[in-house]
């Protein structure tokens, strides 16, 4: 994300400034709800393990890892810390741990949605996603600001929601569709999962280095579709 508008540290500091802080507690709150999702879901199946290690609460500290939070913030790819999960404790065997995989992006997704509610019903007005217009974030009257803070809220949520659910490990897509893999494929799709990391660090550099724009390409007509269902055009 900020990578992209480093010529605004150059041109307008202040902006840059309004942009990271603006950037940061959107990223805070998303992950926040992502993880504390996956540890309410996991011990409401019976798994006790995330509560146990203090992560069923929605204190950032608990959740945000420090390598993940920075590539978010700088590159708008990034990853909460893993809620631990022993799937022998959890009801419903596979399905329950795919449930649990699915409960940090559609926690976004219902986040995102509900943020988007005063846009939607014409309460606020919004112009665009705030990184659109990222020297003039938060430049405004307080309602031109408040769109700002809901605009890249609504974004954050919405493309981290997305991005995880690419069905490569160790996103939350792997698991989910583990859950629906036949028993007689279980064993060549858990190889191909052995070499997910691998394969999305390479795509990620491949698109930073070369330009490719592969991972966009992918998810960023799902992520603006989201977003124009939720705001409503």
């Amino acid at each position: 994300m900020l990578l992209n508008n480093y010529q605004l540290l150059l041109d307008d500091p202040s902006g840059f400034l309004r942009l990271t802080v603006l950037v940061a507690s959107s990223l805070v709150l998303a992950v926040t709800v992502h993880e504390f999702s996956h540890a309410l879901v996991a011990t409401g199946l019976g798994d006790k393990t995330a509560k146990a290690l203090g992560r069923l609460s929605l204190n950032p500290q608990k959740h945000l890892d420090p390598t993940g939070t920075v590539m978010m913030l700088v590159a708008g790819f990034g990853w909460g810390k893993p809620v631990p999960v022993n799937g022998d404790n959890l009801s419903h065997g596979q399905t329950g741990m795919a449930l649990v995989a699915a409960a940090g992006p559609l926690s976004n997704l219902v986040v995102a949605f509900l943020l988007a509610l005063p846009i939607k019903l014409g309460l606020l007005d919004y112009s665009g996603l705030a990184l659109n217009r990222a020297a003039h974030v938060m430049t405004g009257g307080p309602w031109d600001a408040l769109a700002d803070i809901i605009g890249m809220a609504i974004l954050f949520n919405i493309l981290l929601a997305v991005f995880n659910l690419i069905p490569l490990a160790p996103l939350d897509g792997s698991k989910i569709l583990a859950g629906f893999v036949p028993p007689t494929q279980a064993e060549a799709y858990a190889r191909l999962q052995n070499n997910g990391p691998v394969i999305l660090i390479g795509l990620i550099m491949l698109d930073y280095m070369l330009g490719l724009g592969i991972l966009w390409g992918l998810i960023g007509p799902v992520v603006g579709l989201l977003t124009s269902l939720a705001i409503g055009y």
